[in-house]
């Protein structure tokens, strides 16, 4: 797709440093936040138009990108009073990176279906350094064609970037990704416990298990902070609650089975209420102590 303008909703935690990767690749940027200060902060980094309303970008824009919260916002702005599908130009395509359900990205391939619009949902992976670096895991669930035309815009800060299947598949391939982590993060946080009550000297112990069998992303980028009681790291307790209770929406759907996640779920709702919910997910580890 060329000369084209894209249309950029949500600057989070992820979605500030990704508009940011387009604006360095020289795309043509239009910026949308609910906050209208971060849309002043963005710009005095990066080159891009900010506007008033997501009506004022969608008239705009021939891409638009959306990275927020949860399924709710997404009705807010594409389906809502002030929902935007109807503004699009035909042949625009939504690209949805926010993490949501498989239930509601079908809703809106089916209804962009219908008025010759595209709709990719593809939510990321990597974390806040991994948006920041631009070497997110993009997971797309859509037809062929479309993310083939918006590839190139999502590698600006995407490393691998995979079709997974149809409409909704690229939501499920997060839920399969955030009960990895669950799972990791629960194991690392048993053992690296389990070893400091054991007196062992812990930077020797991951230095050499790091290199075997154990060695994760998780304990390569967290380990040592979670050892130094270090909880701000990005993707929060309270977000790792909403994905999952997304996962066990849909595992109840197909009759699947999460012992071990369920476990570690009840464990991150025991942080989020009672400790901090702005602690990254690491911090399960806290409960051990």
């Amino acid at each position: 797709m060329k000369n084209i303008k894209i249309g950029f909703i949500g600057l989070g935690v992820m979605g500030y440093p990704m508009a940011g990767h387009l604006s360095k690749n020289n795309y043509e940027l239009i910026i949308y936040n609910r906050t209208q200060s971060k849309m002043d902060d963005w710009l005095e980094i990066y080159k891009g138009n900010k506007c008033k309303s997501i009506k004022e970008l969608a008239k705009n824009s021939d891409v638009v990108i959306s990275c927020v919260g949860r399924d709710d916002d997404l009705i807010e702005i594409y389906d809502g009073n002030d929902g935007i599908i109807q503004l699009l130009k035909p042949g625009s395509i939504i690209i949805d990176h926010t993490t949501a359900s498989a239930k509601i990205a079908k809703y809106f391939y089916e209804k962009c279906k219908k008025i010759n619009l595209g709709f990719i949902d593809a939510p990321v992976s990597g974390g806040q350094a991994g948006a920041e670096n631009g070497t997110l895991s993009v997971m797309a669930g859509g037809d062929r064609n479309d993310f083939e035309r918006v590839l190139k815009i999502m590698s600006s800060y995407g490393k691998k970037i995979n079709l997974i299947g149809d409409s909704g598949s690229g939501q499920i391939c997060k839920m399969v990704n955030q009960i990895c982590i669950a799972g990791l993060v629960q194991g690392l946080s048993e053992a690296l416990s389990f070893g400091k009550k054991s007196n062992l000297d812990m930077s020797k112990v991951l230095e050499v298990i790091s290199k075997g069998a154990a060695q994760s992303w998780q304990m390569d980028n967290r380990a040592k902070t979670m050892l130094n009681d270090e909880f701000d790291f990005g993707f929060a307790v309270n977000w790792m609650c909403k994905d999952l209770d997304i996962c066990f929406d849909h595992a109840q759907s197909i009759n699947a089975k999460l012992p071990i996640t369920e476990i570690v779920k009840k464990n991150y709702e025991i942080i989020r209420d009672s400790h901090n919910s702005r602690w990254d997910t690491s911090s399960l580890i806290k409960l051990l102590s």
